[in-house]
């Protein structure tokens, strides 16, 4: 996988979308890249992102489609580093259309790099602690993350992660179990 690749990705799937901050009734996945829809294996490169495992970019990414298509009323916000590494639009412009059209905002935003005098102050904290301070800010309060870290995650949230392992992220049935049980008991409320 090389440069043209990652250009036809970018090309084929790269469409503005409005970004909000969501409604606290919305119903939100926090969504990570590496080991969810792609193994744990992922560089950055001048060329941009590279997987330096078997497989391709976003691999998984089809399997998310496919789950969502039963939860139409589910927002997607980023939670992944690909996000503060490479912006908001870049990231977002890897997703295939069906799950960038979900997309109403990121964990990160570049605004808050103006606000942090040591940016590796963001980088220290764990994802529960970015995932759980973008949803006191937007008061939500349906919520799951889809995430291969579970360092940090407080005992009172550990209903709201699908761990997924790094190496095979949605690839694996059991997660795609969890994660379809996830989205049902969030509907359901």
């Amino acid at each position: 996988m090389g440069q043209k690749y990652l250009s036809s990705i970018a090309i084929t799937y790269c469409q503005p979308r409005k970004i909000f901050m969501p409604a606290r009734r919305e119903q939100v996945l926090f969504l990570d890249y590496d080991g969810v829809l792609h193994p744990d294996a992922v560089y950055l490169s001048r060329q941009g992102p590279v997987l330096r495992a078997e497989g391709e970019l976003f691999m998984w990414a089809p399997v998310l489609v496919k789950i969502l298509e039963d939860f139409q009323e589910i927002s997607l916000v980023l939670s992944t580093s690909w996000v503060r590494n490479l912006s908001f639009k870049r990231a977002m412009g890897f997703l295939p259309v069906d799950l960038g059209n979900r997309v109403t905002g990121a964990t990160w935003h570049s605004s808050m790099a103006r606000d942090w005098a040591d940016e590796n102050k963001w980088d220290g904290r764990t994802r529960y602690d970015q995932i759980s301070r973008y949803a006191a800010r937007a008061q939500l309060a349906n919520w799951v993350a889809l995430d291969d870290d579970p360092e940090g995650w407080e005992a009172t949230a550990q209903h709201r992660l699908v761990a997924c392992n790094p190496d095979l992220g949605l690839g694996d049935p059991q997660t795609q179990r969890l994660l379809i049980e996830a989205l049902q008991r969030m509907t359901s409320r």
